[in-house]
């Protein structure tokens, strides 16, 4: 069963970054579009991820309770050493979900508006790069534990997730998201919006290449562990070798205005990255100034994980059928609104 819960661990984290990074890149896309294309975005990113796209953060909440249950210590480090960058996320979230919910249904329409749409854009920033930021801690090998009050607040609680590392490792992630927000939504529109959004998903891969290289750069020239065994393992190589590659039919599709083609060619870059990161140093995935600590050797007791398994299997069977549903039911109604709009 351990097996299937490390399966759901990283399923759960792949559709988070996958659509909920889109969810997010939705309001990144927004804030950097001119003030004219503005409200386009605004009721297109409406229309696209309004019914659905906000029941993306199940896979946070899955992954969550899967670290407090099965990864206990895990869980206890990330939440006790990262909660300032974690509560920061938080608040992002919960910003982010008021403001896009008055800026549509406030009953004043005024200068409340304007401040909502702020809210709305500059949560959906800042709450990536926060996220990004905590994976960056975690392999940063900067964590430090509060030994007999040896250590100060700032040695334990900022300076390991307040670094140039971890700042470029969140706007990479802030990068992805624009990038994956921009892809999905070539298929959800047509004429020229589609075109913008071509542009757009082309300028964000190509910043996502540059960041991607300067936090291999800078991890390499400060002999980050990390880094320095990402470049020496060859599944790692390998899968960031076949994303490089991939970039050239997805930018073909992104030219084409491909809708199929380019959303299956960005989840499949978003599997290699994910796998090249996780691979690296799996199963020790926190790397501390003293030393890595196995998740596997600090997992719950096998009849815990045999019981989250079962679980899983079970909500997953009932969650999964009914969440992708909703997804082909809605593009089904905006499929047929668009249709009698057009007759």
């Amino acid at each position: 069963m351990l097996y299937v819960v490390l399966f759901f661990t990283f399923f759960s984290i792949f559709l988070y970054v996958f659509l909920g990074g889109a969810d997010f890149g939705a309001g990144i896309v927004e804030l950097f579009s001119s003030r004219k294309n503005q409200r386009l975005n605004r009721d297109t990113i409406y229309k696209v991820m309004g019914p659905i796209w906000e029941a993306n953060h199940i896979w946070l909440i899955i992954l969550i309770v899967i670290l407090w249950i099965a990864f206990p210590e895990y869980f206890n480090i990330i939440i006790i050493y990262l909660h300032i960058p974690l509560t920061l996320v938080l608040l992002g979230i919960t910003m982010r979900g008021v403001a896009f919910i008055f800026r549509h249904y406030d009953a004043v329409v005024g200068q409340s508006q304007v401040w909502y749409n702020r809210m709305f854009r500059i949560s959906s920033l800042i709450t990536p790069i926060f996220l990004g930021m905590s994976f960056g801690t975690l392999v940063s090998g900067k964590i430090v534990f509060a030994e007999n009050g040896e250590v100060s607040f700032q040695q334990i609680f900022m300076d390991p997730w307040l670094n140039i590392f971890t700042v470029l490792t969140g706007l990479f992630y802030a990068a992805l998201c624009a990038f994956l927000a921009s892809t999905l939504l070539i298929g959800e529109t047509s004429g020229e919006v589609r075109k913008m959004y071509s542009r757009k998903s082309a300028i964000a891969t190509m910043v996502l290449v540059i960041i991607g290289g300067m936090v291999l750069l800078y991890g390499y020239f400060q002999e980050m562990v990390f880094v320095q065994d990402f470049l020496r393992n060859t599944y790692s190589l390998l899968a960031i070798f076949l994303s490089a590659v991939l970039l050239f039919p997805l930018w073909r599709g992104i030219k084409k205005q491909y809708r199929t083609q380019t959303r299956i060619l960005a989840g499949i870059q978003i599997l290699l990255v994910l796998f090249a990161a996780v691979h690296t140093h799996f199963p020790s995935l926190i790397i501390t100034a003293k030393g890595e600590i196995n998740m596997l050797e600090g997992a719950a007791p096998e009849s815990v994980i045999n019981v989250l398994g079962i679980s899983l299997i079970i909500g997953g069977a009932v969650i999964l059928p009914g969440l992708f549903h909703l997804m082909k039911s809605f593009n089904m109604i905006r499929f047929s609104n668009n249709e009698t709009d057009t007759k």
